[in-house]
């Protein structure tokens, strides 16, 4: 039986806290109509709602594969919020923001994933390599690890930077079968090594079935925007489906890439 969710939940924003000026894409802490806390992430943000795929599809693959990951929900921002924001540069992108946007839950009290003082075993440390080799995602290195501990366990964070093949679209059947070269990055290369066990493990879960289920949550609002000549948001949908089964049919090929990076390495 798989994990993937059939829908996230869907909240409301409320309440404005504090900017993460961290992130490239300036989220924030935000409360909503739950009375919880989320990180929120921003549709009027530098890379749009491109980041929000990215976010929603790494996050519940990595959640389908036994990964820590906070809860996500699509967090609706009203029209009304943020005109009081003395900031106007924050002003500015709640404007941007207004509809559907994309928060995660916030890790209250949560560490960052420090190499020099953090350990994790090979196996976990091969799943998130595979996992980032697959959406490559250049965005968990030593400078930036994007991984929380919380309640000693290790949560993947952001994943916004993920499959960057869709800011351009331009032979996106090509890169769907090479390897990941940022791998050799990658702040947990040196410790993935089982990633042949992995590989052999998640190629059986995520089966073409699996990964419909997790894509059927992206909003048709969001598949819209830049669509090319005659392609509707479905159209647009069925190419990261086709990407993502085309990597997961050729994971050999990331995967050698990866070990050759390791092996330089160690």
């Amino acid at each position: 039986m798989d994990n993937a969710r059939q829908s996230l939940r869907t909240v409301n924003v409320v309440r404005y806290v504090t900017p993460l000026r961290e992130g490239g894409s300036m989220p924030a802490i935000a409360e909503a109509d739950d009375n919880f806390l989320y990180v929120l992430k921003f549709r009027g943000a530098g890379q749009g709602v491109k980041a929000l795929i990215a976010e929603l599809i790494g996050g519940e693959l990595a959640r389908l594969l036994g990964l820590k990951v906070p809860e996500l929900v699509f967090a609706t921002l009203d029209e009304a919020f943020g005109r009081t924001e003395p900031d106007e540069e924050i002003q500015d992108l709640l404007k941007a923001s207004v509809g559907l946007n994309l928060a995660l839950h916030y890790l209250s009290g949560a560490v960052t994933y420090d190499p020099l003082v953090n350990t994790i075993d090979s196996l976990l440390a091969s799943k998130i390599v595979w996992l980032d080799c697959l959406l490559t995602n250049m965005d968990r290195t030593a400078r930036n690890t994007n991984m929380l501990f919380w309640h000693r366990e290790l949560w993947l964070i952001d994943h916004g930077a993920a499959l960057y093949f869709h800011h351009s679209m331009q032979n996106w059947e090509e890169q769907a079968k090479r390897p990941f070269l940022l791998v050799k990055d990658h702040v947990l290369l040196p410790q993935a090594s089982e990633l042949q066990v992995v590989d052999a493990e998640f190629r059986t879960k995520l089966k073409p079935e699996v990964i419909d289920g997790i894509l059927a949550l992206l909003p048709v609002d969001w598949l819209s925007q830049d669509l090319q000549e005659g392609e509707t948001a479905e159209d647009r949908r069925q190419v990261y489906a086709h990407f993502l089964k085309t990597r997961v049919a050729n994971a050999e090929v990331f995967v050698k890439a990866a070990e050759e990076a390791r092996n330089g390495l160690v």
